[in-house]
């Protein structure tokens, strides 16, 4: 595959420069407002449609050992919390430029790599006081209607970074009795209303509560600008025990107080109405399958230990997903059970096990002749012989093998068998034949819940039934999709489900096939933001904030020398010797800037990708006004929840109070975000070490000048 052309120095770190090309192609990933990218392959012409990082590495030639090491990187960030990869991949492009400036300027890599690691480190530990919790969020809702608020919302940078939208696109009014006309999961494939005693039955229908007022206060907790907070003093921490600013008076109790106003807090996030909307980043309609699927899950959950209070957690391992291509994409929908798709030549044995309850098997592996479990060793030197003339006319080895298999299934009038691999398309013609449905590439998750609610117990092979390990009690029920409708495949979903199994299926469907991956992927994105924030009891502050503050917080930091105390922090060690301890005093405040210089440039790419400024240049100075006002204020986090409680007092601009009262508090998970920008200054820091081994390592003054241009480092 192919990406954009960038001519690389070789004299200079190529693997830096490397990073910053392979950033540079994922820099519309990231925001709100996503553009998608054509891949497309020079030797066959094919093309792909991305949307993501994840597919975007997945699919470009990444064949070098810095493309390597991005890929793993990025693998790793999303296999650990599927969320967070454009994070990492934008700051990797960032600070790889960052590192580059420092190098110019004649920094030290060792100072590069301390000074860096320094300046992340305060980072992480000054966003602390950017951290949401969330409280109460969880409360007992009634089980039959879920509010949401996410139709009318519209998602943006953190409101100090943000110019506000067209008025004309924004709602004029926001009445929580109408917000949600549109069901999430009520209407079946065919477009209608089902009803509890049809399929999908016990569904999810997301409307608004019609006692809950329509006041900014429903939809997120802000506290009044007059009141009076206190800041504790942290003795251990080198930020928070010092007056940084005459503004600020020590009390005799030991605590820091404003001498102006008040000191304002993180704004609280009371239901799960806000949660779901500050955490959509942009993508409202994934995230509300992904809260129906949450409200459904622990409405089972509230069913099954008979409504007495215990400790709920979102379990993502018992939500899938099944992708139906050709429909419109307001077809989407949440139900309870398995839903998958079938043949339309299973109609009529779908009609005649409708219904009623069925037996079944669960087969682990592949259900074909000539599957052989892990670890199976075939006899060397061995030869079967048929016993008689009479089996050989009966057929091939798969005939006999296929006639077996259903004298086992007959035996135990067995009426669906569910299986993890692959199915002979043989057998299940057969099966079809007999009225018994087969069902394959079924996850493992999906097989242990059955397992769980029918009795059932899983075999590697047909022949290891017994009658012990059928499972009872699983109905099915199936919808046919509308005449004209679909891809033109000739399918009907099938819906599997059985007594106390806590098991959700999101239905994701979509006009364009090419689109159904990035559905499924955004999907999951949402589901996991939302999954990390209940377990974590705690958000961020989101569109920007963190990093904002970060950014404001290394150029205070690079304007105070560095701590005697603490060499290993410092950049230092242990009896370093006075070149040293002078060279960190030249070179840290240099290196702590470059690197807000990389948060400079994340912050001004995401604006330009939220639709907020038509140009980098204008992101630029619209950030760096509001880092003059922050650093003039004295408390660059007391700025920033300032601003978002302007935000929800509708102070923040008097021509569009009304408009900004509707925009809802953005949001972003803390553990997913902070490890990725570990990672991302991780992998920065160990090419650059990487490329500085191979440039001045030993020999390197035998190399021409004239020659060095054909090496190709790394």
């Amino acid at each position: 595959m192919v990406m954009a052309c960038r001519v690389l120095n070789k004299k200079r770190h190529l693997g830096l420069q490397q990073l910053s090309a392979f950033a540079d192609a994922g820099r519309t990933f990231l925001g709100p407002v996503k553009a998608s990218k054509f891949i497309v392959d020079e030797e066959s012409h094919e093309s792909v449609l991305v949307s993501s990082v994840v597919r975007l590495v997945e699919s470009l030639d990444l064949s070098s050992a810095t493309g390597q090491l991005l890929r793993e990187a990025v693998q790793a960030q999303d296999h650990t919390y599927r969320t967070g990869t454009s994070t990492l991949l934008s700051l990797v492009g960032a600070w790889s430029g960052a590192a580059v400036d420092c190098l110019h300027l004649g920094v030290p890599v060792s100072l590069i790599v301390s000074g860096m690691a320094e300046g992340l480190t305060s980072c992480i530990e000054e966003v602390v006081s950017l951290q949401v919790p969330l409280c109460n969020v969880l409360d007992p809702v009634d089980n039959t209607e879920t509010p949401s608020g996410l139709e009318s919302f519209s998602v943006g940078v953190c409101p100090f970074l943000q110019i506000p939208a067209d008025p004309g696109l924004i709602p004029k009014e926001h009445d929580l009795n109408n917000s949600a006309s549109q069901p999430l999961a009520v209407s079946s494939l065919s477009g209608g209303t089902v009803k509890p005693a049809n399929l999908l039955r016990p569904r999810v229908t997301v409307e608004a509560d019609k006692n809950t007022p329509p006041t900014p206060q429903t939809l997120r907790g802000g506290l009044p600008a007059d009141t009076r907070c206190r800041k504790a003093v942290l003795a251990h921490s080198r930020h928070c025990g010092k007056v940084c600013d005459d503004r600020w008076t020590r009390s005799p109790g030991g605590v820091l107080e404003h001498r102006e106003a008040a000191t304002p807090q993180p704004p609280r996030c009371r239901d799960l109405v806000e949660l779901v909307a500050g955490l959509s980043h942009g993508d409202p309609s994934s995230m509300r399958l992904a809260e129906g699927a949450a409200q459904l899950q622990r409405r089972n959950a509230g069913v099954h230990h008979g409504h007495r209070a215990a400790p709920w957690t979102f379990d993502i391992s018992r939500v899938v997903t099944c992708c139906f291509p050709g429909l419109p994409e307001t077809y989407s929908c949440v139900c309870p059970g398995y839903t998958t798709v079938v043949s339309v030549s299973c109609t009529a044995l779908l009609e005649d096990i409708r219904n009623r309850p069925l037996r079944v098997i669960l087969v682990e592996g592949d259900l074909t002749e000539n599957y052989r479990h892990l670890g199976f060793n075939k006899s060397a030197n061995v030869k079967t012989v048929l016993e008689s003339m009479k089996e050989l006319q009966q057929g091939s080895s798969e005939e006999l093998w296929t006639n077996h298999a259903l004298q086992v299934i007959s035996k135990f009038t067995v009426d669906l068998v569910l299986v993890q691999g692959n199915v002979s398309e043989h057998l299940i013609e057969k099966c079809n034949r007999q009225k018994r449905l087969v069902v394959g590439s079924v996850k493992a998750g999906v097989m242990q819940a059955f397992a769980e609610a029918s009795g059932a117990e899983a075999v590697a092979y047909i022949t290891q039934v017994t009658e012990s390990a059928v499972g009872r009690g699983v109905y099915v029920s199936w919808q046919s999709v509308p005449p004209g409708v679909g891809d033109g495949a000739g399918r009907v979903a099938v819906t599997l489900e059985a007594e106390g199994m806590n098991l959700v299926t999101v239905m994701l469907t979509g006009p364009v096939a090419a689109q159904m991956q990035s559905r499924e992927d955004r999907f999951w994105a949402c589901a996991h933001r939302l999954r990390h924030a209940l377990e974590e009891q705690r958000v961020f502050l989101g569109g920007g904030a963190v990093e904002f503050l970060c950014l404001s917080h290394l150029h205070r930091l690079a304007g105070q020398p560095p701590e005697g105390g603490d060499p290993i922090r410092s950049g230092g060690l242990p009896g370093s010797t006075v070149w040293l301890a002078s060279s960190l005093a030249l070179h840290r405040p240099t290196v702590l800037k470059c690197l807000a210089d990389g948060w400079h440039s994340y912050l001004s790419t995401l604006m330009c990708n939220s639709a907020t400024c038509s140009s980098e240049f204008e992101a630029r100075t619209v950030i760096q006004r509001h880092l003059q006002s922050a650093t003039g204020s004295g408390s660059p986090s007391s700025y920033i929840l300032n601003e978002y409680s302007k935000l929800n007092s509708g102070m923040s601009n008097s021509g569009v109070s009304d408009k900004l009262e509707q925009m809802p508090t953005v949001y972003d998970v803390v553990t997913p975000k902070i490890e990725a920008w570990r990672r991302a200054l991780g992998l920065v820091l160990l090419v650059l070490q990487t490329d500085s081994e191979i440039i001045t390592g030993l020999g390197h003054t035998q190399i021409k000048s004239q020659d060095s241009e054909g090496f190709l480092f790394l």
